[in-house]
């Protein structure tokens, strides 16, 4: 056990103040109580750090979960493309006599429908129309039909079209330009 010194202002009668000096120890138990407070605090600091990392965890893991869903979407968005250009390239060489037999109707709302799911699942249509201007950024010159230095980088002819997901171009539209 430590020792120390204390202090003590004592009044005599005569107005007289006297110094004495009187021993106190530390007990065991003042120390444990100390030792229990640091060691408190430090839990307590280390349950608030715990803390804050599993709500760092739990903000990775959603945004990981986002772009998770994300690509899948992506992914799928992709996969039916190629099927829903096929139900329009089976439509437009329907003989016309046929245009309204109940099997070419149900191709046509089959195409529709498969439309419908990609555009709520948040695909756009990227808009390109004969005469516009060619931009580089969401279009893809496939072949260039000039025949001399006018109406150059203007669209001649939509040859298929471009889809975007959100801001980011999933596929260009395919254009001839002239």
């Amino acid at each position: 056990m430590t020792e120390e010194t204390k202090q003590q202002d004592i009044e005599e009668p005569g107005d007289e103040k006297i110094i004495a000096e009187e021993p106190t120890t530390i007990t065991e138990e003042m120390l444990e109580e100390s030792d229990w407070q640091s060691k408190s605090e430090e839990y307590l600091d280390d349950l608030k750090r715990c803390q804050a990392d599993f709500e760092n965890y739990k903000k990775r893991q959603q945004e990981s979960q986002k772009e998770l869903s994300g690509y899948l979407i992506e992914k799928l968005v992709l996969d039916i493309i190629p099927v829903l250009d096929n139900f329009r390239a089976a439509t437009m060489h329907v003989p016309p006599e046929q245009k309204d037999s109940p099997w070419v109707v149900g191709i046509q709302y089959i195409e529709k429908q498969l439309e419908t799911v990609l555009i709520e699942n948040g695909m756009q249509t990227i808009e390109a129309n004969e005469g516009d201007t060619f931009d580089p950024n969401i279009h893809e010159a496939v072949s260039d039909e000039s025949e001399g230095e006018s109406e150059k980088h203007t669209i001649a002819k939509v040859i298929q079209k471009g889809y975007r997901l959100g801001d980011k171009v999933i596929r260009a539209a395919r254009v001839a330009v002239k």
